[in-house]
């Protein structure tokens, strides 16, 4: 849509983090390779639900990170649409360290590491450091927003790309990474302002974030995802 005040145009990013992955496989076991999992049952109900909430939205792009669980989200969401679903490799979720490094973490160090992010060399489950992962995500998320041709994108993601993304259109940091919750399937809405001469962003305006087609006011989940996680990993 073009703007009457300042020879701008404004286009619309749906960004999603996906759907629930089946970390924890059936029979209680971890998954081997949390890279390649794909969704749960209840994973696919919640990106139908989604795909129910945003069977309006008049999507002209679409891009994931290319993990599976973020390909099979956005492909249901997409529901059949005749649009190619692009990857975009950089912003592939944060990388943990390997399982032995892992096993030394506390449950706290675990659960809550996101809201160290800003600290000096602070790093996910003893493996990639915050700054260098959230760098890598802007660059990303940079090469979408300055590619032109499209006004509503779906973008399909992980719960740390999707924080790493909103603590820089709010001009946050990575202090206010925590406070970003990303439910399992969750839509958050940005809004990117273009002038239409040169191409250059304006304004980056945030309309929702976390919002869940199941229990939009979060009357069910006192936990976070993180918490939740945990918990769930610490009975088995």
């Amino acid at each position: 849509m073009d703007l009457p005040f300042d020879h701008t145009t404004r286009r619309r990013i749906y960004l999603m983090r996906h759907a629930e992955a089946e970390y924890i496989r059936g029979d209680g076991s971890r998954a081997p390779d949390s890279r390649l999992v794909p969704l749960t049952p209840k994973g696919r109900a919640e990106a139908a639900g989604m795909a129910q909430l945003l069977r309006e939205a008049p999507f002209d792009r679409a891009v994931c990170s290319g993990l599976p669980r973020a390909r099979e989200t956005a492909s249901i969401i997409l529901n059949g649409r005749d649009l190619t679903l692009e990857v975009e490799g950089l912003l592939e979720e944060i990388r943990g360290g390997d399982a032995i490094a892992r096993a030394k973490l506390s449950p706290v160090d675990y659960t809550y590491a996101m809201f160290r992010a800003a600290e000096p060399d602070a790093c996910y489950a003893q493996g990639e450091k915050f700054s260098v992962f959230a760098k890598r995500v802007f660059l990303g998320f940079d090469k979408i927003m300055n590619t032109m041709g499209w006004v509503n994108l779906l973008l399909v993601a992980h719960g740390g790309v999707n924080r790493a993304i909103l603590t820089e259109v709010t001009g946050a940091g990575l202090s206010a990474f925590g406070a970003f919750e990303q439910d399992s399937g969750c839509l958050n809405i940005i809004d990117i302002d273009t002038c239409r001469d040169t191409g250059t962003v304006q304004r980056r305006i945030l309309r929702g974030v976390n919002i869940t087609a199941e229990d939009p006011p979060k009357l069910t989940r006192p936990l976070t995802y993180m918490e939740a996680f945990t918990k769930r990993a610490m009975s088995l």
